[in-house]
């Protein structure tokens, strides 16, 4: 099985997506066969999307890339998958690093709101809401840059493989030929 294959499969189908109660509002765009199909451009705009959205908002992410998918012609499936970069597990790593590069750039040391958030009692519930919301600009300078960054590298990386894996098929078919008349 190739990788394309594979991926395939373990994407969302149309009828799934379709199925979705947060993604039923879009239901009439979801029928254009351009958003289904596995092409460069749409897998690598779908890819980026779906990148950015999961790595920039923490929740939505997913109906956020597909409305973008469907704004942007991209591929859905590939914009649902790439979404899942951030998860429970990444999720802390991803948080820090991007509030790390908000102080690096913005010169902010420490969350303005941080002594109201912990001083405070509060349910547990919103605790770690708040936590996340008192880490203010850095977090969101932090997040943006890396979101797009993280967007466009995906973009460049997916075209530049997709070409590569496509001039070197056009090569071996032309080997081929060439041992097949000799």
């Amino acid at each position: 099985m190739t990788l394309l294959q594979k991926l395939r499969a373990r994407c969302p189908t149309r009828e799934q997506i379709s199925a979705n109660r947060w993604l039923a509002w879009l239901g009439p765009w979801l029928h254009q066969p351009k958003l289904w199909h596995w092409s460069r451009r749409g897998v690598a705009l779908g890819v980026a999307l779906g990148v950015f959205f999961g790595l920039l908002i923490p929740i939505a992410q997913i109906p956020l890339s597909v409305a973008a998918a469907i704004l942007l012609r991209a591929n859905i499936p590939a914009a649902v998958a790439s979404t899942l970069v951030s998860n429970p597990v990444t999720f802390g790593p991803i948080y820090y690093g991007a509030y790390r590069l908000g102080v690096w750039v913005t010169g902010e040391t420490k969350p303005l709101e941080a002594e109201v958030v912990i001083e405070t009692p509060e349910p547990q519930d919103a605790s770690l809401w708040h936590r996340i919301r008192a880490l203010g600009k850095p977090l969101l300078v932090g997040l943006s840059i890396t979101a797009a960054l993280m967007g466009l590298m995906t973009y460049g990386l997916i075209t530049l493989v997709w070409r590569w894996r496509t001039v070197s098929k056009r090569r071996n078919r032309r080997r081929q030929r060439r041992r097949a008349s000799d």
